[in-house]
């Protein structure tokens, strides 16, 4: 029965794979047996099939949920470059459209489902199951916690020593991941043209990386606010290992929690815009504008992609990464936030910079894979290479981008301290 298996599922292919071109990669059963595409290239990944039914499963209805879930779970596996990958999910969005017209195609997919059976699945990490109404302050609490109350030493094996889990700037293409975060810290600083004494909140603030380097270098007095209280413990902790209990702070706060009595001379969120949600755009820069005083800077670090044609339930990255996460057009935040009352000044887009950043953390985890185990299971593990993978691929062929927005909330005749030109960012460049 086995050895009749492993033969459908390789006429399967060579029906699917038939007009692909530059494949490579390679395909190993169960029992050993290897099948190779037409136009084979030297292989940079094998697509291990663990689990006899598992093609036909994925190829009646080939979402990125059941792409992504037959991976963390186990019916299959990738051996090689996870990159290579990406390209075959591109190919089968093509050519699935003819394959549905073939009755061939299903007589193949019917027989298999009915020969073989799927699996028990591997225990682990499971879904996101969140309640209450989506972008309430309780939900996104939920939603926050599911992705980053894992134990921080998980997230320290592939990001850099200050933490910073968000879009590196790489001044040269050899930088190293900790050199190129210390510059993403330095260039969101000079933007704002962090001045010593200045009021500064950090929305969304992470383990705290933007809170310690500011108060440190710069002398401001930042205030840093999440929803993650393995965030804010750790990030508390930090603060007072430094000493900058004086100028430094992190509570546990949602944005739309803090007072607006004492406003800041400068605003900033890293990384954070993704969970806000189309919905709560304008409360969201109304905040802003809001807790900001006349003449104040906000900069808004965050990833773009026009997703609103997208099923949101069909998104293993909702469902398994960033539950209740938004992706949204660069035009869309930019038009919402000047009708909230910002008027923007610069946009700069990082996108090659999130590549090598996703990549760097995609090795880091790699080659920690026996000490994550040590910390989290087997799937979450599989989660979290697969969806920083992705990520990579996807901003390598511009299906997302990230952009740092410079917003000004301008005084009654328009009136900022902003300089005229960009030149102050970039002298006397020190990290």
């Amino acid at each position: 029965m086995k050895e009749l298996l492993v033969r459908d599922n390789k006429a399967l292919l060579s029906q699917v794979f038939k007009g692909i071109k530059d494949a490579r990669f390679k395909v190993r059963f169960w029992n050993g047996e290897e099948w190779t595409p037409p136009c084979f290239i030297e292989p940079k990944v094998t697509i291990v099939i663990e689990n006899p039914a598992i093609l036909a499963h994925l190829l009646s209805f080939p979402t990125d949920v059941r792409l992504g879930e037959a991976y963390i779970y186990g019916d299959i596996d990738f051996e090689g470059d996870i990159y290579e990958v990406f390209p075959i999910g591109e190919y089968l969005k093509q050519v699935y459209p003819r394959l549905v017209a073939s009755p061939s195609f299903w007589r193949r997919l019917f027989r298999l489902r009915l020969a073989a059976r799927r699996e028990a699945r591997r225990k682990g990490c499971r879904a996101a199951s969140l309640k209450g109404k989506r972008h309430s302050i309780e939900r996104d609490r939920q939603a926050i916690s599911y992705h980053y109350d894992l134990p921080p030493e998980f997230y320290a094996l592939y990001l850099d020593p200050m933490m910073v889990y968000s879009c590196a700037y790489f001044r040269h293409p050899d930088d190293d991941l900790a050199t190129a975060q210390l510059n993403k810290l330095e260039l969101i600083c000079r933007k704002l043209r962090l001045k010593p004494g200045e009021k500064v909140l950090d929305i969304g603030c992470g383990w705290g990386g933007f809170v310690v380097y500011a108060a440190k270098k710069y002398q401001v007095k930042v205030l840093g606010i999440t929803l993650s209280e393995n965030q804010a413990r750790y990030a508390q902790e930090w603060i007072k290992r430094e000493g900058l209990e004086d100028l430094a702070e992190v509570r546990l706060l949602d944005y739309r929690q803090v007072d607006e009595s004492e406003p800041f001379d400068k605003l900033v969120s890293i990384g954070m815009f993704e969970h806000v949600g189309s919905s709560k755009l304008f409360t969201y820069f109304r905040k802003a504008w809001r807790l900001l005083k006349p003449g104040g800077i906000f900069l808004n670090h965050g990833i773009a992609a026009d997703w609103s044609f997208r099923i949101r339930h069909w998104s293993f990255t909702d469902r398994y990464v960033f539950p209740d996460g938004e992706l949204l057009p660069i035009w869309k935040t930019l038009r919402v936030a000047e009708r909230a009352g910002f008027e923007i000044r610069d946009v700069e887009s990082l996108r090659e910079h999130y590549v090598l950043t996703l990549r760097n953390w995609v090795k880091n985890l790699e080659a920690n894979y026996e000490k994550a185990r040590k910390i989290v299971d087997e799937t979450t593990y599989r989660i979290w290479r697969l969806y920083m993978a992705g990520s990579a691929y996807a901003f390598a062929i511009n299906e997302q981008s990230i952009f740092q927005s410079l917003l000004v909330k301008n005084r009654p005749r328009g009136e900022n301290d902003l300089p005229l030109t960009r030149e102050d960012i970039y002298q006397n460049w020190k990290v």
